[in-house]
């Protein structure tokens, strides 16, 4: 219980962060984060410049924040494009089974057979770098996941009771799916939601740093990292501070994520 609570505490105090970093980059930033200024060129931080200057004379600060706000908008919209299309196959091809079950799980698992990440970068190399081709190709890659769970529980909760109660007062099966099944999905998928944050924030940031993400200048975590490379020895904090952000992101959803699946486990809620 005492884990669980601490992980729920540092978990949601690092995400809550993430969030208020990213409302505030929407409405004000230190300084234009995509305004070049060469005279303050790979600034050391400084009162002026709290976290330096990149190789254009670019506020780190506000570069991160601006980066946050993107990583957070990309890491929502594509848990929404997973999580409607993974329930609608997961609900369909688990409820009424047969030949579309099979069809269904057919290409689902072919999808399930490629890595995300490879996924995303043959649809981006189709679609072209941007924000928006960044939710269509990691929303479609981690679809896959969201079907097979929603499926599993679908598969175990039609059979019940109150499922074939509900048939017997003679509800339709579009009500019984809607009343008496999809609510029992909603505790994995939450804490599944929370996770794929997390894949969606490092795998943003893997496209951006290969060049398939957002284009610059527009800042992301991931290109301000693939910029530093050439700084690393004369200005490392150009890519630590950036690595660091990535990391508290990844740190607080896995955290948040366990405590949920702690909370929300009836296995754990007697203890």
């Amino acid at each position: 219980m005492m884990r669980y609570r601490l992980n729920f505490v540092i978990g949601g105090v690092l995400m809550a962060a993430l969030a208020s970093i990213a409302a505030l980059a929407a409405f004000w930033t230190p300084y234009n984060p995509v305004r070049v200024n060469i005279r303050a060129r790979l600034q050391a931080p400084s009162a002026h410049y709290l976290l330096g200057t990149d190789e254009f004379g670019r506020d780190l600060l506000s570069r991160l924040m601006a980066g946050a706000q993107t990583s957070l908008t990309v890491a929502l919209a594509t848990v929404a494009v997973a999580l409607v299309l993974g329930v609608t196959i997961g609900i369909v091809s688990g409820f009424f089974r047969g030949w579309l079950d099979r069809v269904l799980m057919m290409a689902n698992d072919t999808l399930l057979a490629f890595p995300g990440i490879l996924l995303a970068l043959g649809l981006l190399a189709v679609i072209g770098p941007s924000q928006w081709g960044i939710v269509a190709a990691l929303g479609l890659a981690y679809t896959p996941t969201v079907a097979r769970v929603v499926r599993g529980q679908v598969l175990s909760i039609r059979e019940r009771e109150f499922v074939e109660a509900s048939r017997a007062l003679g509800n339709g099966e579009a009500y019984t799916l809607v009343r008496h099944v999809l609510p029992h999905t909603v505790s994995p998928l939450i804490v599944l939601a929370t996770s794929m944050c997390g894949w969606v924030i490092l795998a943003e940031s893997a496209l951006s740093f290969l060049g398939l993400g957002v284009p610059p200048p527009a800042p992301t975590w991931g290109n301000m990292l693939s910029a530093a490379r050439p700084y690393m020895e004369t200005s490392p904090h150009l890519a630590i501070i950036p690595g660091v952000m990535i990391a508290l992101s990844l740190l607080g959803t896995n955290l948040l994520g366990d405590a949920l699946r702690d909370a929300l486990d009836p296995r754990t809620l007697g203890r």
